[in-house]
């Protein structure tokens, strides 16, 4: 059974390889979602941040405040740290049990992890694939300049704190270069889900 861990930097189209993949039926999961999951009330994580960031990072209906508990982090390398510390893990046991469900429930088709921090968080051991979705500099930014309307230079603050792109290979098996149009990334993309297919149903 194959797990794929499907990543990439911020403007590089990520987002559009999972909605071809989940089109042909792959099962994914998002981690984001699950990072979600993991600050609600009575979950570890939830009081381990309250008891790290204090009270100030809790909203009105008892949840924790994302954007406040963001503002606080991001600007402060250290927080960032500790925030990560405590959530990383238990985002990663999350998918790992999520996973190990969907293959007891009968699922066989290989299934998809996404996660933009799937390297820096240390989640790839769960992979036994880590597809890299890429981009060239003018195509990310001019994708986020048309699709979010931000300036170019918040534009290279975003993805100089971002992984170097150097790195990221390194720990690819596949590489989606995408800087083309939407049907040739589904051309690509619809090839490598027919191979990994085959290659689990042999």
């Amino acid at each position: 059974m194959i797990t794929i861990g499907l990543t990439g930097g911020i403007g590089t189209g990520k987002s559009a390889v999972v909605r071809i993949l989940a089109e042909l039926g792959a099962p994914v999961i998002d981690a984001d979602k699950v990072g979600h999951a993991v600050y609600l009330p009575g979950e570890a994580a939830y009081r381990d941040v309250v008891e790290t960031f204090g009270t100030d990072v809790v909203a009105f209906d008892g949840t924790i405040d994302r954007r406040r508990l963001g503002a606080l982090v991001f600007s402060d390398p250290d927080a960032l740290r500790r925030l990560n510390a405590i959530v990383h893990p238990r985002i990663r046991e999350r998918l790992r049990t999520m996973v190990r469900a969907m293959r007891e429930r009968g699922e066989r088709h290989p299934i998809v992890i996404e996660a933009a921090v799937l390297i820096e968080a240390g989640w790839e051991g769960l992979c036994q694939e880590v597809w890299l979705v890429t981009a060239s500099e003018a195509q990310v930014m001019g994708r986020l300049e048309r699709e979010r309307g931000l300036h170019p230079d918040d534009i290279r603050r975003r993805i100089n704190a971002q992984m170097a792109e150097q790195e990221r290979r390194k720990h690819a098996t596949v590489l989606i270069e995408n800087n083309g149009t939407l049907e040739q990334l589904r051309e690509k993309v619809t090839a490598l889900w027919r191979d990994v297919r085959a290659r689990v149903e042999r």
